[in-house]
């Protein structure tokens, strides 16, 4: 058992000669066991230098070893899910030093990439996607009558969505040759919740498990104890929901009994038809801090990272205590798809139980469910990130704007999200939900109009959105009570005669201010104007600067972003010149956010340099058109 991370990179003998996968397969039952131990050290070593997740990996260590062992990868496809837990799974196929350089700017990606590796068969970091990804595997190796395996990795948190339950009673109805490893640790992000968990535990606690049979057939006979699984009150066993289904159903077994891996996937590799293994894991396995504390510990921060300490508060605990400000009103109920403690709502649920609900991984019914309470009476939020809001599009049109229900959005984690990558990056919501008519959607600069926003939200009666970004505000105390924002922009920074305009959307707004004080050494007036409001826009406003050159600036996608609705207002204004800036058309690599900012051209000099560059361009222009003003011009990036 580890109780420290080390410093110093382990000796690890044995690792250090695997380059790839099939070298395991020479190795003997003693170097194996071995091997599990030296990848345990190296997680921990590699884990103090670069950040990162953590718990997940070390549950998995024994479980990646048997699979890669057994099945003969990349041939025989294996897809993750979520990914969480594939840093094992990186070491092990070719991208041992490599480790060392995740979640930085050129180096690995957070989660399994296609570009990265043929190892990586899917490209993942939601949840919930794996079984439907391998099945579409399985099915297009019958029709090409191709010969190989196909495997996927779930754990019980993201076996908690509705498309793993879709992709299970598929899998059933197309008889395919694939098999499901169920990761049964308790645990997504926080602790699994609901009665598919209660489920898991009910066959645990009953001491029995379906082992293989010599016909290959699920054969029921008495469970080897095991000391750390978790304890049900209730004795009574269910045919469980698996073989209900029609899956034949093997399990549990113990996660980190190695060579009992080995021999059940060997002895079930070639075994036809849908099948799933149940394995139960410990999260944190093997570092006794992260046993204690799985949720503490499901990702660390670098060893000797010097972060300074922020003057601000997080957005997040901007929303906890709003939460915690409001819950006086009882018709309040704050939903959230398994994002308690990344959402700022712990304290809010341990003071608040009844009006708290934790859906689990299910962002659609966390969506239709809040649907269902403002029909009901109640004044839902939906506390969710970004990223995954994207899965719930449908239920967001369907079941709330067109029934003009009153539901409120905190959208945490908005914009660039730095090391977590593209799969993260909250760069659309702007697009999908100004498009809702009736909506309400905000943007705040800081703590304090982030907390008066999620008032005005949960005022409005209708779709209500705030966006807002992770990590930490600039500073601005939240000494009052919440007020009302007034629906139109405010104005940051004025000349008599400016020689632009620069809107700023959201917290870069802070940014194009530094760019101003940039640009007024050089001699160039830009104003800055917080527009707050990006539906609806303050066309007031806009009707008065319409004869100016216009920038946008917005931590959001360019096309549909921000941007295009001021676009889309001044397209039919005379002699409107309009500059959009944000993230650009293309998928933003993983780095800090200060680099992908950076990357982007919005840093405060660059956007400095790229405003400078686009007058000079209007003042050729004018030139050219023998002194015209402005003229029409529009100009994204």
């Amino acid at each position: 058992m580890f109780t420290q991370i080390a410093r110093v990179r382990p000796l690890t003998p044995i690792l250090d000669k695997i380059e790839q996968p099939a070298e395991l397969k020479s190795l003997s039952a003693d170097q194996l066991e071995q091997l599990s131990h030296e990848l345990r050290a190296y997680l921990l070593y590699a884990a103090g230098q670069t950040g990162g997740h953590f718990g997940a990996n070390l549950g998995v260590v024994e479980l990646t070893l048997a699979l890669h062992r057994v099945f003969d990868t990349p041939h025989d496809q294996l897809v993750w899910d979520v990914g969480h837990q594939a840093y094992v799974h990186k070491v092990l196929t070719g991208r041992r030093d490599q480790l060392l350089s995740i979640r930085s700017k050129g180096g690995l990606a957070a989660f399994p990439s296609r570009d990265e590796s043929i190892y990586d068969t899917f490209g993942v970091g939601h949840s919930s996607t794996s079984i439907s990804a391998a099945l579409g595997m399985a099915l297009a190796a019958r029709q090409l009558k191709t010969k190989q395996r196909v495997v996927c990795v779930i754990g019980d948190g993201a076996m908690t969505a509705g498309m793993a339950f879709e992709a299970l009673n598929d899998a059933v109805d197309q008889q395919a040759d694939l098999m499901v490893v169920l990761n049964d640790n308790d645990m997504s992000i926080s602790s699994s919740t609901g009665g598919f968990s209660k489920h898991l535990a009910r066959l645990w606690k009953n001491g029995l498990q379906y082992d293989i049979g010599d016909d290959g057939e699920p054969e029921l006979k008495k469970r080897p104890s095991m000391s750390y699984v978790r304890v049900c009150d209730d004795s009574n066993m269910p045919d469980n929901l698996f073989r209900a289904l029609g899956f034949k159903y093997y399990g549990p077994f113990d996660g980190h009994d190695l060579h009992s891996l080995v021999d059940v996937f060997e002895r079930l590799k070639d075994v036809k038809g849908p099948r799933l293994v149940h394995v139960y894991t410990r999260k944190g396995k093997g570092f006794a801090p992260a046993e204690s504390d799985p949720i503490g510990f499901h990702a660390i921060a670098k060893l000797d990272s010097v972060a300074q300490k922020p003057s601000g508060m997080k957005f997040s605990d901007v929303f906890g205590r709003f939460l915690l400000d409001t819950a006086h009103d009882k018709r309040l109920m704050a939903v959230t798809p398994a994002m308690c403690e990344g959402s700022g709502m712990k304290a809010f649920s341990l003071e608040y139980p009844e009006q708290f609900i934790d859906v689990a991984i299910a962002e659609q019914h966390a969506v239709t469910l809040a649907g269902g309470m403002a029909v009901g009476g109640l004044k839902p939020i939906v506390a969710i990130y970004s990223t995954f809001l994207q899965r719930a599009y449908d239920q967001l049109v369907h079941d709330i704007a067109l029934q003009k229900l009153d539901v409120t959005f905190a959208i945490d984690r908005a914009g660039l999200v730095g090391e977590d990558g593209a799969t993260h990056a909250g760069i659309y919501d702007f697009g999908f939900m100004r498009s809702l008519p009736d909506a309400l959607i905000m943007a705040p600069i800081d703590e304090l109009e982030c907390y008066d926003m999620l008032a005005t939200a949960y005022e409005y009666p209708g779709l209500a959105s705030v966006r807002y970004p992770r990590g930490y505000g600039r500073g601005t105390k939240i000494d009052r009570a919440a007020q009302l924002v007034p629906h139109t922009a405010e104005t940051l920074k004025s000349f008599d005669q400016p020689d632009a305009v620069i809107l700023g959307f959201g917290t870069l707004t802070l940014s194009a201010l530094e760019a101003s004080e940039l640009l007024e050494t050089q001699g160039v007036k830009l104003a800055v104007v917080n527009m707050r409001f990006v539906k609806p826009l303050d066309t007031d406003l806009l009707d008065q600067i319409a004869h100016l050159p216009l920038i946008t600036i917005e931590e959001h996608a360019v096309s549909t972003g921000a941007g295009s609705a001021v676009n889309e207002y001044l397209c039919n204004q005379s002699g409107a010149s309009i500059l959009n800036l944000g993230i650009p058309d293309r998928i933003i690599a993983h780095g800090s956010h200060e680099e992908q900012l950076s990357d982007c051209g919005l840093d405060p000099q660059a956007i400095a340099q790229r405003v400078s560059q686009w007058l000079q361009s209007l003042n050729t222009l004018k030139r050219l058109y023998d002194g015209t003003h402005g003229g029409h011009g529009c100009a994204s990036s």
